[in-house]
């Protein structure tokens, strides 16, 4: 024969598992919150850095045939890790001679997404103007 069990009603057993089940859901909330603002802010970053590098590119391009193209091919490619479909680029130039101001901005979009559902969206939009040399 075995011997009965002895069940506590004051028992805590259970309380550790309880807990867990409670807190789980707020932090994978917080988990994927975070997870979600490291890639909006690393497509920041990179439409940043596209944007100062097109920049750039255009203000030594002004002899091009068509500087503005070259701005905007450079900004294309300097931006690999955002969808080209998306990205919207605008070449701003007072004149292409040198000491003219070139203002090159771009536009993407983003949504903050936890769970399937949108918290946030809008466009991510940087702009910089650099002196044509």
């Amino acid at each position: 024969m075995t011997a009965a069990k002895n069940i506590n009603p004051r028992s805590e057993r259970g309380q550790t598992m309880v807990e867990f089940a409670l807190a789980m859901p707020v932090l994978c909330l917080v988990l994927f919150g975070i997870i979600q603002f490291g890639i909006l802010f690393n497509d920041y970053l990179s439409l940043t850095d596209a944007t100062r590098v097109g920049a750039r590119k255009g203000a030594v391009s002004r002899t091009a045939p068509s500087p503005a193209a070259v701005t905007e091919a450079a900004v294309r490619n300097a931006a690999s890790d955002l969808s080209p479909g998306s990205l919207d680029v605008d070449v701003i130039a007072t004149s292409w001679t040198p000491g003219g101001e070139l203002t090159v901005e771009a536009t993407y979009p983003y949504d903050v997404n936890v769970f399937g559902v949108v918290v946030a969206s809008g466009l991510l939009k940087s702009s910089i103007t650099e002196r044509i040399e």
